[in-house]
């Protein structure tokens, strides 16, 4: 792996859009457009993404995909809000140049933002990095989520970016539902018993005290823009499941590897902070003594991860997914194992 991965190829078929009505936009919008080149990146399954070059600047644009999408999900006019207000704080987001809410310019909504030059690690266990390096990006990794958390978001507009009260609760129906419709899509073999005990679970456990904090989402070292020298965090990226809530969901997330990812490594030959050792780097900088809850927010963040896995097997069945190397069985597999170490963790706590 290289320590940029990001691999540029031409616009997918599916995802190519009319580039004169976006230049029309960009004019409209002052944004520099000249000699405009269109690549997209490959590898993810979420929103397509674009790198866009002009003849003095680089830029990124966001959109949803085509064709049938769940309810709520690729929420690019929330990502553009929640970037755009972190942005006026010393808070790793891109500029926001942009957002487009009429799906006839391209086809769907979209958002442009400026080009970070940093790193993009798609390897939890951080490949081609030195130890100390590795030991760096996880520290800054565990500073930025407590900065986020500690965000006063009501300074910012976003009081009404969520309902954050019964937030766990919440997303534990969201996701059993759209687990559940995700499985009408899926036609081949799958084993959903796991899925379907470790949801029963999470809603007979979730009665917990509320924590309120702009939640992430979908907070990962992919997810993240490494700085080239120093090795800390300035950007952080794909806010699409953003909203308020509670922020040791975000936490149990960013934990996941340590389930499931980082089996048979020596994380301390590494450099990487075992489990515990992060998450007393999280409180240490988010100010918190204890992490209550925590075999219910990572065997939630564990199921959340499997129903998501599910949607996109079941896109990919339907034709409809942003990159062109996605198999099924895979998908499915990995999903029933993350069901399966979920209900492990909650069965034995």
């Amino acid at each position: 792996m290289s320590r940029n991965d990001q691999e540029l190829i031409p616009p997918l078929e599916k995802h190519k859009f009319n580039t004169a009505n976006l230049i029309h936009w960009m004019g409209k919008n002052n944004i520099e457009s000249k000699g405009l080149k269109v690549q997209q990146f490959q590898g993810g399954m979420s929103n397509p993404t674009f790198f866009l070059e002009s003849a003095n600047n680089k830029y990124v644009l966001r959109k949803k995909p085509p064709g049938k999408l769940l309810p709520k999900a690729h929420a690019v006019d929330r990502e553009y809000k929640v970037m755009e207000a972190l942005g006026k704080i010393d808070f790793p987001v891109p500029k926001m140049l942009g957002f487009c809410d009429d799906p006839s310019l391209i086809g769907t909504e979209f958002f442009m933002m400026d080009y970070l030059d940093g790193r993009i690690i798609t390897t939890p266990e951080i490949n081609g990095f030195s130890k100390e390096e590795r030991n760096t990006i996880c520290i800054s990794l565990a500073e930025t989520l407590a900065k986020l958390h500690n965000v006063d978001y009501a300074s910012l507009g976003l009081a009404s970016f969520g309902r954050p009260e019964g937030y766990i609760q919440r997303q534990i129906k969201l996701w059993s539902d759209q687990f559940q419709r995700s499985k009408e899509d899926i036609t081949v073999e799958a084993n959903f018993k796991e899925m379907d005990l470790l949801s029963i679970w999470l809603k007979e456990n979730s009665s917990i005290e509320d924590e309120f904090a702009i939640a992430h989402g979908d907070y990962r070292l992919g997810n993240t823009i490494i700085d080239k020298n120093n090795s800390t965090v300035i950007g952080v990226l794909d806010w699409e499941l953003s909203t308020l809530g509670h922020p040791l969901a975000d936490l149990g997330y960013y934990c996941i590897p340590y389930r499931y990812g980082f089996e048979g490594l020596n994380l301390k030959k590494l450099g990487i902070p075992t489990e515990k050792e992060f998450l007393e780097l999280y409180m240490k900088y988010s100010g918190r003594d204890t992490i209550p809850n925590w075999p219910l927010f990572l065997s939630f963040a564990l199921f959340r991860s499997a129903s998501i896995i599910f949607g996109v097997a079941a896109r990919t069945l339907l034709g409809n997914v942003s990159s062109e190397s996605s198999n099924v069985y895979e998908q499915i597999k990995r999903a029933e194992d993350m069901a399966r170490i979920g209900y492990e963790i909650c069965s034995n706590s």
